[in-house]
């Protein structure tokens, strides 16, 4: 039986949401000089590149992406099992005070995020750095709270949050979905 789901941002809503997140990145750093957007493996990556790519087109600038992949510094790596699946971490300039903005697609718990703070000081130290989160579920277990969100929305811990790329999924996207219960 299929999990009941419903839509929280269709496709154009999606990409709207997206373009205004660019701008408001560009604001909040007062501009793009010494700018760099790293998005968290898996869909904040390509959240990221969508978000440069708008950076880009607007403000003819060229802003460093990067990729942080937090499987090793999570804090129940224990939990994850034997053989983790690490995806790449890849950083393509200097931090040492430049503004970074890390990039998520949704953020709860926060502890994805204190993970890749801490992998982020392992790069060096940067002037500032921010959050951008393309939905933001509250549930907070640690004091974390975003600069920029895309959409604010409630979620029951029976529930999950999907954010649906093309590159991954064939289409973008955010859905509400029930937990898979096992019986």
């Amino acid at each position: 039986m299929a999990a009941k789901q419903s839509t929280v941002l269709d496709a154009r809503a999606f990409d709207r949401t997206l373009r205004r997140i660019a701008d408001e990145i560009v604001e909040l750093n007062n501009g793009t000089d010494d700018l760099v957007i790293v998005g968290i493996q898996r869909r904040g990556v390509q959240l990221a590149a969508r978000i440069v790519s708008t950076i880009s087109e607007r403000e003819k600038a060229n802003v460093p992406q990067g990729a942080l992949d937090i499987t090793l510094y999570r804090d129940d790596l224990q939990t994850v099992g034997p053989r983790p699946v690490v995806g790449q971490t890849q950083i393509p300039v200097d931090i040492d005070g430049r503004v970074v903005v890390i990039v998520d697609d949704v953020l709860y718990t926060g502890r994805t995020v204190r993970a890749a703070l801490d992998e982020l000081a392992d790069f060096g130290r940067p002037r500032r750095v921010a959050l951008a989160v393309l939905i933001d579920r509250g549930g907070r277990e640690l004091p974390i709270q975003p600069d920029i969100v895309g959409k604010t929305i409630s979620a029951e811990p029976s529930q999950r949050v999907d954010v649906l790329v093309e590159e991954l999924d064939g289409k973008n996207g955010v859905v509400i979905a029930e937990r898979e219960t096992s019986t």
